[in-house]
């Protein structure tokens, strides 16, 4: 399995650019794959860039209905004729900031006619990656809703996620985890996965939605990730810059920050 950023918020490697938003790109002997298409479509650029077709991809994976996850989704669309897009049904329920301010994604039933597939249930992409669509809230502690709203029939009401979804992949009796913004928490997310699946957690990458966390909230996820001891942790996005290096030097694991470009094989 190879993954690899395409954006997001921080960038390095000359060539690239980014901004604040994540797509992730994930590719086995079998298919191709992206989870999440970033605020924008210029994360099509920087595939250009990395070498990676972007008309090749079979599937996309949205994670949530923010736009800074799905607002390259149309532009994918226009420059990938094959791709299935695989979201929860809630997905383009109106979201909105708490100043009222629009946050969602649109629904163009155009492009998106014959292409949508929505996740009910556990889905197999590929042999030993999965899309997970259930996450309990276990750790009550780890939820991060503050401020964020959807659209319930004719109320607007707190937005608690119900369009959240992750991917699994299971390699050597490991499960590794690729989350997006962790809204409904990373801890939660980790939990759900390992009682799925049974086994010892590999690498967890992806943003936790740290930003204007309590210290109980951080200081939860920090002592969760020590008392798991997953293989590797890789955060970005919304987990913070900051957040990252108070992580990095509470956590006995090997860490890093995994901005646009950075690539991984597992």
């Amino acid at each position: 399995m190879k993954i690899i950023t395409l954006i997001e918020n921080l960038v390095y490697d000359q060539g690239l650019v980014a901004e604040h938003g994540l797509s992730v790109y994930l590719e086995t002997d079998n298919r191709k794959m992206l989870f999440d298409t970033g605020q924008s479509g210029i994360f099509i650029q920087n595939a250009k860039t990395l070498g990676i077709a972007i008309e090749e991809i079979d599937c996309v994976v949205l994670s949530h209905g923010h736009y800074d996850h799905t607002g390259g989704l149309y532009p994918f669309l226009k420059a990938n004729q094959k791709a299935k897009i695989y979201a929860k049904r809630e997905l383009f329920d109106p979201k909105y900031r708490s100043n009222k301010t629009f946050i969602g994604t649109p629904k163009n039933e155009e492009l998106l006619k014959d292409r949508l597939a929505f996740v009910d249930e556990i889905t197999e992409l590929d042999e030993e990656v999965f899309i997970m669509p259930d996450i309990p809230i276990k750790y009550n502690i780890d939820k991060h809703f503050d401020g964020l709203l959807k659209l319930k029939d004719t109320e607007i009401v707190p937005d608690e996620f119900d369009d959240e979804l992750y991917i699994s992949l299971i390699e050597n009796n490991l499960v590794s985890i690729i989350s997006a913004c962790s809204h409904r928490g990373i801890t939660n997310i980790c939990e759900a996965a390992i009682e799925y699946f049974n086994c010892k957690v590999g690498l967890i990458l992806g943003g936790f939605h740290l930003k204007n966390c309590t210290d109980e909230q951080f200081k939860h996820i920090s002592c969760y990730l020590n008392k798991r001891k997953p293989t590797s942790i890789g955060v970005c996005h919304c987990t913070g810059v900051e957040n990252y290096a108070s992580l990095l030097v509470g956590c006995d694991t090997h860490f890093f920050y995994n901005d646009t470009g950075t690539k991984i094989e597992i």
